[in-house]
């Protein structure tokens, strides 16, 4: 009943609290509430495209129109929980919500995310790196910052020479997130929406950092979504609240 009242409520804010250009919503992953609320907002702003974190570009590309009216087809072809993402269940309410806008990848392939550990992300990201800042490293206190990040939400388990190349790869992450959507707004004329984790979203430090980077007259709005109202992480435009989800301990993976 919670999640419903969520939704309902998100369904009823004015379109004036949508961007013009792009909408950025975050999520928790496996809160179905938060997708529900992500839904929604595509609703209401219907956007031209739609650009998904959970997507690589080749992926993407599947979305036939002809699936898009079939939830158990659409996941089967996408091989959405083969990669690990949640019930596909949760997600196919947005790509509803906006049955003519065009779907964008932005995800990392696997194999890419090797060569980037190997070769450096400004060299595996293509294009024009520098124009996204992905050929200088970064300042060391949010070096510093964005390890300890990564190391705590990794239950204080990792190898500290694994920090480095954690914080190198969500950048790339991040660099990705924002191409695909000026691309998107470049292709389509817009608005898109990108539906990603709160910490791509996070406008300090995320994606929509990128986007002032590259694409500066972009009007982007940014939503976070937390659980049980703690204080989410980062900087973000609107911050929106739901119940939280029962899960098993992430720690007890590395407590064995």
């Amino acid at each position: 009943m919670k999640r419903l009242l969520c939704a309902a409520l998100a369904a009823l804010m004015p379109v004036t609290a949508l961007a013009q250009d792009v909408l950025v919503l975050g999520e928790v992953h496996d809160n179905p509430a938060h997708h529900e609320t992500q839904a929604a907002r595509v609703a209401q702003l219907q956007p031209a495209a739609i650009v998904f974190e959970m997507l690589t570009p080749a992926q993407a590309a599947r979305v036939a129109p002809d699936l898009r009216d079939d939830p158990e087809k659409l996941g089967k072809v996408l091989e959405w929980e083969a990669r690990g993402w949640p019930d596909f269940g949760m997600y196919y309410p947005i790509f509803a919500a906006a049955p003519q806008a065009r779907i964008y990848g932005a995800g990392l392939p696997r194999a890419q995310a090797r060569d980037a550990m190997e070769t450096g992300i400004a060299e595996s990201f293509g294009g024009d790196p520098a124009a996204y800042g992905l050929d200088r490293p970064l300042p060391e206190d949010e070096r510093a910052a964005r390890e300890a990040e990564q190391m705590a939400a990794h239950c204080d388990a990792l190898p500290e020479s694994a920090l480095p190349g954690m914080v190198a790869i969500q950048r790339l992450r991040d660099a990705m997130l924002a191409r695909a959507a000026v691309r998107a707004v470049r292709d389509t004329g817009g608005p898109v929406a990108v539906i990603t984790g709160n910490g791509h979203a996070r406008a300090d430090r995320g994606m929509p950092r990128f986007l002032r980077r590259v694409a500066p007259d972009l009007d982007v709005h940014v939503v976070g979504q937390t659980e049980d109202d703690r204080t989410l992480p980062g900087r973000f435009d609107e911050v929106i609240s739901a119940p939280g989800v029962d899960r098993p301990d992430p720690c007890a993976a590395f407590s064995g």
